[in-house]
């Protein structure tokens, strides 16, 4: 297991949600000028669909030849200064870099905005050695300050409103009376960050994309700290997971064309750095010791697994924008690092297929996150089929399991289906009003509690066409 065990049921962490005023604000605001810039910048951008089909291709072609595109990229990395370690799990990854901060002696960690590094809970064991790790991202910045986790996958203070962050800043940093300007609270990170680029030890990064002909790791961000991080601190860290490897630099210019596009809607992120090995003689700058942690928690695993298409995943976030459960609910209702759609999928590889009992039914299955994946990634297949699984592994409740039994049988059964209609035509008039099944009794009150339901017609289609006919 790589997450803390969650208590609080997602009915009441989804219920929280919906009654946050200023979750809905920012969220509303947010998503919806992400799914406004996408849309224009594929818009105009041609070539941009059948570059979506390259993507996924290459994606394919990678993993099935996994193995030999990591030994081409770890030779290239040791043949360039660099190490490489491969961790099993959250907690062999963990280890590595807490070992890496042991030798060198660090005191301070400058961390570059790492999903990775969430998944693995990297922070807190940081701190529990005597290292202060220190988020250099702005939103991921916010977040350390307000003590929580990111709520989405590119945008970790998505779910704050600026008002909100100008709060915190006053708070935390001792500066009363801060405005809601964003400008102002963009100088004044600034100016909390710089001195501690200048004095950190590590540089602790993700990945974006590995290179394995050339040995580059390469971050995309839109923010000048990923190039601090990993330039000035005498020792740098990068924390990937194994999926993203790439085999050559062609076809990093397929993913770069239509990253950004997919995550914030810009033809490029500001800043594309490829990074290859420690300093070399002769360089400015550049770390002493280059680490790439090569993560596998899970993903190996899938790769004959039923959730294969969800290591195709660039981590763009623009499911969670689309999705209309994210929409309303956010991030945090997840409880897990990875939220919205992939996140269900990607929690699921990493935890097991128990650890989204509820979280699998958390989709409207309407299929956008489809139609917005770069790749391509099918998500409500995957989900379908991870509700057969919780189903299968007897992990949903007994009595959801003994309905959907009986319903398949009925469904299958075209005399049980006709007698099902005639006796729950009769049996549901005391709970029809307008046309409508708004309160039932029992367990299945669950299922009204959230939506209202149509009454059943008071003539099948069935029975229609045998009296047109």
């Amino acid at each position: 297991m790589t997450e803390p065990l969650i208590t609080t049921p997602l009915r009441e962490r989804a219920a929280q949600a919906l009654g946050d005023r200023f979750l809905h604000e920012a969220l509303d605001i947010a998503t919806t000028r992400f799914i406004a810039l996408r849309r224009d910048a594929f818009g105009d951008f041609p070539e941009g669909e059948a570059l979506r089909d390259r993507a996924r291709a290459i994606k394919e072609a990678t993993l099935q030849r996994l193995d030999a595109h990591l030994e081409t990229l770890v030779a290239n990395i040791e043949r360039l200064g660099g190490h490489v370690h491969f961790a099993t799990t959250a907690e062999e990854a963990r280890e590595i870099v807490l070992d890496i901060a042991r030798r060198t002696g660090a005191r301070m960690a400058v961390k570059s905005k790492s999903m990775a590094t969430e998944e693995i809970h990297l922070n807190d064991a940081l701190q529990a050695i005597g290292v202060t790790p220190v988020e250099t991202d702005l939103g991921e910045y916010i977040i350390q300050l307000a003590h929580e986790r990111p709520s989405h996958i590119i945008a970790p203070a998505i779910h704050k409103t600026k008002g909100q962050v100008a709060e915190l800043f006053s708070r935390e940093l001792r500066r009363p009376g801060l405005p809601a300007d964003p400008e102002v609270l963009t100088k004044i990170a600034r100016e909390e960050l710089r001195e501690k680029f200048l004095t950190a030890d590590l540089g602790i990064t993700g990945a974006n994309f590995a290179v394995a002909d050339t040995g580059t790791v390469v971050l995309v961000t839109n923010e000048g700290n990923g190039r601090m991080v990993t330039s000035l601190p005498r020792v740098h860290v990068a924390v990937m997971g194994v999926e993203k490897v790439i085999p050559s630099m062609t076809d990093l210019a397929v993913f770069l064309a239509i990253l950004a596009k997919s995550a914030t809607g810009q033809k490029l992120s500001v800043y594309t750095t490829l990074v290859q090995g420690p300093r070399r003689p002769g360089e400015l700058e550049g770390p002493d010791e280059f680490h790439l942690v090569l993560l596998d928690n899970g993903r190996v695993a899938q790769l004959a697994g039923p959730l294969r298409e969800s290591l195709y995943c660039l981590r763009c976030g623009a499911c969670l924008n689309v999705c209309p459960v994210y929409r309303q609910i956010g991030g945090h209702a997840y409880g897990y690092t990875y939220p919205g759609p992939i996140g269900i999928l990607l929690t699921a590889m990493l935890n097991g297929p128990a650890s989204v009992r509820d979280l699998s039914h958390a989709s409207s299955l309407c299929g956008a996150c489809a139609d917005a994946c770069p790749v391509r990634i099918d998500i409500p297949r995957m989900l379908i089929e991870l509700r057969r699984e919780v189903n299968v592994r007897g992990i949903a409740p007994r009595s959801e399991r003994i309905v959907f039994k009986a319903l398949a049988r009925l469904l299958r059964s075209p005399t049980l289906y006709r007698l099902a209609a005639r006796i729950g035509r009769a049996a549901q008039r005391p709970f029809v009003s307008d046309g409508r099944i708004r309160a039932l009794p029992s367990f299945f009150g669950e299922w009204t509690k959230t939506r209202d339901l149509p009454s059943i017609a008071a003539r099948t289609f069935q029975e229609r066409w045998r009296d047109l006919s």
